[in-house]
């Protein structure tokens, strides 16, 4: 599998948004949610994506990391070279979504992953989302604190614009390593920051690369340019959607989710599919 650089490490070029495996209602049982990982891996993909918020509600708070961590302990391969990528700065009441960017919340909330992952660093940490009630620099502080004391090897953000992007650079030095922000065909407004990345030679990561459920299912429509192009390439619309993403910069890391192992598998051979310039131009244009 194509492969990139994402700080230090050396990473696949496609990685596996974790998030369907733990969020939804009819979520897979959890033999089935490991095989998901276990087909990504077998795959070549060596970057999983979770975060401390994702599961149902606040009773199961870690529910996805925990289950990374099994999958991984229960691999019979060699999962040395796989870098999981956690997020910290959501929380949850009930089922509801809230923010805390406070340096001592970041604090624990990073404390409890490396416990549920079972690691003494972790190997990318992203600030989930920002907090308007805290100070983004203070935020950031909170970051490098982290880094300084060794809890995190490196660090990212999520939901960044251009100048929260470069404040964090500011504080956290050379560590930061990432962007985590929505991108996909129907939603370009970050291509801002994805260009301001590329710039900068940190990795961006499209988060929703398909657009979420609703407009994933659109772009298989007949009048769609990604289906059209598929249907040239006799392969899925969302191996195309993938490969759109990979052809926008050699910065560009997809995290797809994916609650079974042919979804996670068909997402992964778009890191070897080609675009012609022509199918690109069609699709930057669509």
């Amino acid at each position: 599998m194509q492969q990139r650089r994402l700080g230090n490490a050396t990473v696949s070029a496609i990685g596996l948004g974790a998030m369907p495996l733990s969020t939804k209602e009819d979520r897979p049982s959890p033999e089935d949610a490991i095989a998901t990982v276990h087909a990504a891996l077998d795959a070549g993909v060596t970057l999983i994506d979770t975060a401390d918020a994702y599961a149902r509600d606040e009773s199961e708070f870690g529910h996805n990391e925990e289950l990374v961590a099994r999958a991984l302990a229960e691999y019979g391969g060699d999962t040395s070279g796989v870098l999981v990528a956690t997020k910290g700065g959501h929380t949850r009441r009930g089922t509801d979504w809230e923010l805390d960017g406070t340096p001592g919340y970041l604090r624990r909330a990073c404390e409890g992953s490396l416990r549920r992952l079972g690691v003494d660093a972790i190997g990318l940490y992203q600030f989930h989302r920002p907090d308007p009630a805290t100070p983004w620099e203070e935020t950031m502080g909170g970051l490098r604190s982290l880094l300084d004391d060794g809890l995190v090897r490196m660090v990212g953000i999520s939901n960044a614009d251009v100048g929260q992007i470069d404040a964090a650079r500011e504080i956290v030095g050379p560590a930061l390593v990432s962007v985590q922000n929505q991108f996909s065909p129907g939603y370009r407004s970050s291509g801002g920051e994805l260009a301001h990345c590329a710039s900068l030679g940190l990795a961006f990561l499209p988060w929703s690369p398909f657009g979420g459920i609703s407009a994933a299912k659109s772009l298989e429509s007949a009048a769609d340019e990604f289906a059209a192009v598929a249907d040239e390439l006799g392969v899925s619309v969302y191996r195309v959607t993938l490969a759109w993403h990979l052809a926008q910069a050699d910065i560009v890391l997809p995290i797809p989710g994916a609650s079974r192992r042919e979804s996670i598998l068909d997402s992964a051979a778009a890191a070897d599919l080609q675009l012609s310039p022509e199918q690109l131009a069609r699709l930057d244009a669509a």
